[in-house]
């Protein structure tokens, strides 16, 4: 029997909120100093002292169509699952628990492993019969289990190799290196972004950052290809941040953005840009649109019109201060902002996929009930791809927000 397992009279193992806390405890005891290849054992041997078995941890590769095992002692290790048409897609893009009834009458569980809200993967897992205190109990390990993959993946490459179903190009490389969590959601607002092709992308790229009620965001396309296109990403990527750290105002990081390209690059060399500050508590948002196809506003499903703004030089074209241009957005209203990859791209009879063609998709994709925005986004991109015929031969790029408002304060009181 485990170390601080018990059972009851009729021979159940004990899953009540103190056992968990046990459970759970050790599993944060261990793990500051656990080596990455160890957690897997270490999780398999947690559940087992819940009566459970064949745990697989499932992680999302880069172009988001698969979920591929983890490898690794006391693990279950099958073939990857679809993210579409699979248990185990449908708790990832759902972020929810999916049990499916198996022979026998167990049951296998499947839990979606959320950093944050980014969904890392998912945990899979096989008992006898669950009840409320395993689903409590899972939960919490699902969540923990979640924090160790991310804090460990800085530690090694496992995890991306993982991940990792095709060769990578080295600009690739550095943009997933460069790119943050690809999705967040707190109460107020959601933001969910997709890179195409996942495994040779080399100058889109996006950023954002929530800090007190203002919601900091950018997309980036820097022209060219390959490590050319990846090198000014990631200094336009890193002016950004900087700008952003240092509290400026819209028009002051673009410029700080425009000076480290021309600086660095010279006049020839440009990055179009599209920078938000979205105020999380009122809806109103901000936009400079430098040389990019202007957002697309969402409402009930459909899209209601483009937030145009003042036409801005590229970054790296600069010297006139840009000119900030404000919306405001009412709770539910979707932003989609994407790079000139997604319509430019030529289809059957040689002309361009178009901005009429994307906005159909996102019309008769909003008459489908919703899954969430990430699920939704990513059906998108993948629905983008096969009207333009499997064909992405340039960067495209998808970033969407989903405006809630409302607070969050709740979330400080303990009850």
């Amino acid at each position: 029997m485990a170390e601080g397992e018990r059972r009851l009279d009729k021979g159940v193992v004990d899953r009540s909120e103190g056992f968990g806390e046990r459970l759970l405890g050790l599993l944060l005891d261990r793990a500051r100093l656990l080596p990455p290849q160890l957690i897997a054992p270490l999780i398999a041997e947690e559940v087992a002292g819940i009566g459970g078995r064949d745990v697989s941890i499932l992680l999302q590769d880069y172009a988001q169509e698969l979920l591929v095992p983890l490898p690794g002692r006391k693990l279950h290790v099958g073939q990857p699952e679809p993210v579409t048409d699979s248990p185990a897609g449908r708790a990832f893009l759902r972020a929810a628990v999916v049990e499916v009834p198996q022979a026998g009458g167990s049951v296998r569980m499947y839990l979606p492993l959320l950093d944050g809200s980014d969904q890392v993967g998912v945990m899979a897992l096989t008992l006898d019969a669950v009840d409320d205190d395993d689903r409590r109990l899972l939960g919490r390990l699902a969540g923990l289990v979640a924090d160790l993959l991310v804090t460990k993946n800085a530690y090694t490459d496992q995890f991306f190799l993982v991940r990792r179903r095709e060769p990578m190009s080295v600009s690739a490389e550095i943009q997933w290196g460069l790119l943050p969590p690809l999705t967040m959601s707190v109460p107020q607002v959601e933001v969910a972004g997709i890179l195409e092709p996942a495994y040779r992308v080399a100058g889109d790229s996006f950023d954002y950052a929530l800090n007190d009620n203002i919601l900091h965001m950018a997309v980036i396309d820097a022209m060219g290809h390959g490590l050319d296109a990846a090198a000014m990403a990631t200094v336009v990527i890193g002016a950004y941040r900087h700008a952003r750290r240092v509290f400026v105002s819209l028009a002051e990081k673009y410029a700080f953005m425009d000076d480290a390209i021309s600086q660095q690059f010279g006049p020839d060399h440009f990055v179009t840009a599209q920078l938000m500050q979205l105020n999380i508590s009122t809806g109103e948002m901000e936009l400079v649109n430098a040389g990019h196809p202007a957002p697309l506003l969402i409402r009930g499903g459909r899209v209601l019109r483009q937030l145009e703004s003042a036409t801005t030089l590229p970054v790296g074209f600069g010297g006139e201060a840009p000119r900030v241009r404000e919306h405001t957005l009412q709770q539910g209203d979707r932003v989609l902002c994407y790079t000139d990859g997604i319509i430019e791209e030529h289809v059957a009879g040689g002309e361009p996929f178009g901005e009429e063609r994307l906005i159909d998709c996102v019309n008769r994709l909003g008459e489908e009930p919703s899954e969430g925005l990430r699920a939704d986004l990513r059906r998108l991109s993948h629905t983008l791809k096969r009207e333009r015929g499997g064909r992405t031969s340039d960067d495209a790029t998808l970033f969407m927000i989903e405006w809630h408002g409302g607070a969050a304060d709740h979330f400080a009181t303990m009850e």
